[in-house]
């Protein structure tokens, strides 16, 4: 048998694609809809279990509770009023509604059907690539700009890789920037007993609504924030977390990882990025299993970067230029 495989498979009526190392005893299931991971199969020394706490069916893939494993382009978490101004132009993306209705979260992609362009294996990996043009003039309100959106997923020895790329079709500069929102379960236990290390040294600072606060101040050390400091392995305990962490500590690799663990069984997980910020969510606000699992959304800039002069050009994407942005989850153990 091949050492890895790539095929074609089903959840209800929606499409999925199924990457398996089989040497490794480990799957993971893709759905075309969003993109979106539903499952990460690993073997443990209780039998093999599901680290991704994602969508459970197909129902959930239509409704899509708690963005799980979302895809998050052109923006990553929130805009604050859902407006913002770009090169000096305002926008809004939601006409006609008022007050507390109003939230715009997550980027335009989650409910996209992707075509699959590409879905091969070999002695070395099992790959695919999802492509999306749905990003156009007219198709979401206030955002009149054209992004092409590839976001490929490469399963090997070492765990998984995503990455997006980011092209800008259209004749004007577009604020454009990739984010991931995954949640993982490493067990049945309390997350309270999971332990989180971050290497961040500086924490975002947010007012109630999880938006960054102007200007400069938003950025805070650790130092500042030892309540919120996981540069070393910790119990993540009885803490609410829903923080993005910046000036991120990268290994000789380029690659900055964020590790989760569970001390029972030893499963430990890391999730890389080469640059950006890392959010860190407890799911204390979720739909469904409230603290059940932990989210760690690795994201190319802020919540909020739209309206924020200090995020402008790490979201500008000029017309014909492409932008790329990889991350991933390696299996350190057991």
């Amino acid at each position: 048998m091949a050492e890895f495989l790539a095929e074609r498979g089903q959840l209800g009526e929606h499409g999925i694609v199924v990457l398996t190392d089989t040497a490794r005893g480990r799957c993971v299931r893709i759905a075309r809809r969003g993109a979106t991971l539903v499952s990460l199969e690993v073997p443990t020394p209780q039998g093999v279990r599901d680290v991704a706490d994602g969508y459970r069916d197909a129902g959930e893939l239509d409704t899509r509770p708690s963005s799980r494993f979302a895809i998050m382009v052109p923006f990553a978490n929130r805009i604050a009023d859902a407006r913002y101004t770009f090169d000096n132009e305002p926008y809004d993306l939601q006409p006609g509604i008022e007050g507390s209705s109003r939230a715009a979260r997550h980027g335009f992609v989650r409910g996209v059907e992707f075509d699959v362009t590409e879905l091969v294996a070999d002695d070395q990996s099992a790959r695919v690539t999802f492509a999306t043009k749905a990003i156009r003039p007219g198709a979401h309100a206030g955002y009149p700009f054209a992004i092409d959106l590839d976001v490929t997923y490469v399963l090997d020895a070492s765990g998984i890789t995503l990455e997006a790329v980011m092209r800008n079709v259209g004749d004007h500069a577009a604020p454009c920037f990739f984010g991931w929102h995954p949640y993982f379960r490493l067990s049945d236990s309390p997350i309270e007993g999971w332990e989180l290390q971050i290497p961040a040294d500086s924490v975002v600072r947010t007012d109630e609504g999880f938006i960054p606060i102007a200007g400069e101040g938003a950025l805070a050390p650790l130092e500042l924030a030892p309540e919120l400091d996981f540069r070393q392995m910790q119990p993540i305990g009885p803490r609410e977390l829903n923080h993005a962490y910046a000036d991120l500590r990268v290994d000789t690799d380029g690659r900055a990882r964020t590790r989760l663990r569970d001390p029972d069984s030893g499963l430990t997980l890391a999730m890389w990025q080469t640059s950006g910020v890392m959010l860190a969510f407890t799911a204390d606000t979720v739909t469904r299993d409230v603290r059940r699992s932990v989210a760690l959304e690795p994201m190319e800039s802020w919540a909020d970067a739209f309206n924020r002069p200090d995020c402008a050009d790490a979201i500008r994407l000029e017309p014909g230029a492409e932008r790329r942005y990889t991350c991933g989850v390696e299996i350190e153990s057991p």
